[in-house]
């Protein structure tokens, strides 16, 4: 098995049970996108997800394929579809069902980004050892 791929600032990095965990503890503000083919809102949100990741290169942007991953999308009991999680210094932040307008998804950022992480304490799911 080879090593998953360096992350590309600005780009949407796919992420598996295995790469999960690693990515949100080692990045400072992480979005990921919980999706599905099938899912018309999913394909839709997908264009602005990745315009935004563009935009702010020091954001780990990741999605995750609910089809290609049901034990991780189970771990963080997604229900909906697409599912956005939000993470900041390893710590689930936010979470937004449904897809997002670009200047949403953008204040979303400017918000977590302001945070008081002394206040914040859920841990993200960790359904992958690495």
């Amino acid at each position: 098995m080879s090593a998953p791929a360096p992350h590309a600032p600005g780009r949407v990095r796919a992420l598996t049970e295995a790469t999960f965990g690693p990515a949100i503890r080692s990045h400072e503000l992480v979005v990921v996108d919980f999706w599905a083919s099938w899912c018309a809102p999913c394909r839709r949100f997908s264009p602005i997800f990745a315009a935004v990741a563009a935009e702010h290169p020091e954001v780990l942007f990741a999605s995750v394929d609910t089809e290609s991953e049901p034990g991780l999308a189970a771990a963080a009991n997604i229900r909906a579809l697409p599912t956005l999680m939000l993470f900041r210094d390893g710590l689930l932040v936010q979470t937004h069902q449904g897809g997002l307008r670009a200047s949403r998804l953008t204040r979303m950022l400017k918000t977590v980004r302001a945070l008081h992480m002394g206040s914040v304490g859920a841990p993200a799911p960790d359904a992958g050892q690495g």
